[in-house]
């Protein structure tokens, strides 16, 4: 059986609670999976201030606010999202995440995508950790 393999038995035979899974952890900007579909994760972020600008040659990110409000910026423009809304990013645009206060965030992307796309620093998050 796969490595995650047990997680996905547990997913299968419970509900995952967005608050639940949020209280597992507190630092922010480093995203948690809690489920996959195919070869797609579902991760939870608390954000909170600036990110880096960045972007993703190879993929769409999507963002879903759970909780707060925060504003995707883009070089041209801003696009404020609320909790119960969401953006898809298209591949190749750069963006930069920005929340005046904390925002607790769903993203949608494939396996492996690095959370600061092609920029790095500080900010890179280690990848598949889940909770």
């Amino acid at each position: 059986m796969a490595e995650h393999g047990p997680r996905r038995m547990i997913s299968f035979m419970s509900a995952i609670n967005f608050q639940e899974k949020f209280s597992r952890f507190s630092e922010r900007w480093s995203p948690k999976v809690i489920a996959e579909m195919n070869d797609y994760q579902f991760k939870l972020v608390r954000l909170h201030g600036e990110f880096v600008w960045h972007q993703h040659a190879d993929t769409d990110e999507v963002f879903i606010v759970i909780e707060g409000a925060m504003t995707l910026r883009f070089r041209d423009h801003e696009v404020p999202l609320r909790a119960g809304e969401l953006y898809v990013v298209p591949k190749g645009v750069e963006h930069q995440p920005f929340a005046a206060d904390e925002c607790k965030v769903m993203l949608v992307e494939p396996k492996g995508v690095i959370n600061t796309g092609d920029t790095g620093g500080s900010l890179t998050a280690q990848n598949d950790v889940w909770i």
